[in-house]
């Protein structure tokens, strides 16, 4: 059963504007209240001499040094905030354990891979079971047969492809491997993900069609980036 979203009634990405929001309107009221002291001063005082300008400067230029940093800062609540939208989606989606979920979409990444198409991947490959073996030996999530796990790890046995993190992340790897050998043709890298690669060049250089239906199945539903 996947976790409850806990976030209440306000959307997500109104928080996170709030987010980001707040800390500009911090910085922003910094500036202001720096000038607001030497016009009160003004105020007070006849013929007070304007302030210096290399002190305007540098108060100006540590102030623009705040103002960026909290930029920095809001990028990284930001994207840590689309990591938990994303794990908690995700994990309701394909009622999977958020702590799955969360391995999922980071090895994704980490491996190159859009982390939409991994959740497919695992979804058609295993029913994320760890414990998955087909007909043909091919183990744990990404279903990876051991020839090819050790084309990534010489020294890797079978046992450890049951592994969840050694699993995810040769599999992932394999595919964008095979993203980059068939010039980023999704379909076409993941027939050749299920059928290997030589076979479905070999195919393709006899003017054939290598689909059989898998890429359909794992690209179901899914909506690559730059198009959502």
């Amino acid at each position: 059963m996947g976790p409850t979203d806990t976030y209440g009634e306000r959307p997500r990405g109104t928080l996170q504007r709030l987010l980001v929001k707040g800390a500009l309107l911090g910085v922003t009221i910094g500036v202001i209240g720096t000038m607001a002291g030497w016009t009160r001063q003004a105020d007070a005082v006849d013929h007070v001499a304007a302030p210096d300008p290399r002190f305007v400067a540098r108060e100006m230029g540590s102030l623009a040094d705040q103002l960026e940093s909290a930029r920095g800062e809001m990028t990284l609540v930001k994207v840590q905030l689309e990591r938990a939208n994303a794990i908690m989606s995700n994990s309701t989606k394909y009622q999977i354990p958020a702590d799955l979920a969360a391995d999922i979409y980071d090895i994704a990444l980490s491996e190159g891979i859009d982390p939409a198409l991994g959740f497919q991947l695992v979804k058609i490959e295993s029913s994320f079971r760890a414990n998955a073996r087909s007909s043909m030996d091919a183990l744990g999530y990404t279903q990876l047969q051991l020839a090819t796990a050790r084309f990534y790890d010489a020294d890797v046995r079978e046992n450890e492809l049951y592994d969840r993190e050694t699993n995810l992340r040769i599999g992932f790897r394999f595919l964008n491997d095979l993203l980059h050998q068939f010039k980023g043709n999704t379909a076409l890298a993941l027939v050749a993900y299920n059928r290997g690669p030589a076979k479905v060049a070999d195919i393709i250089a006899e003017g054939g069609d290598p689909a059989n239906g898998y890429a359909q199945a794992v690209m179901e539903g899914y909506v690559a980036p730059g198009t959502r």
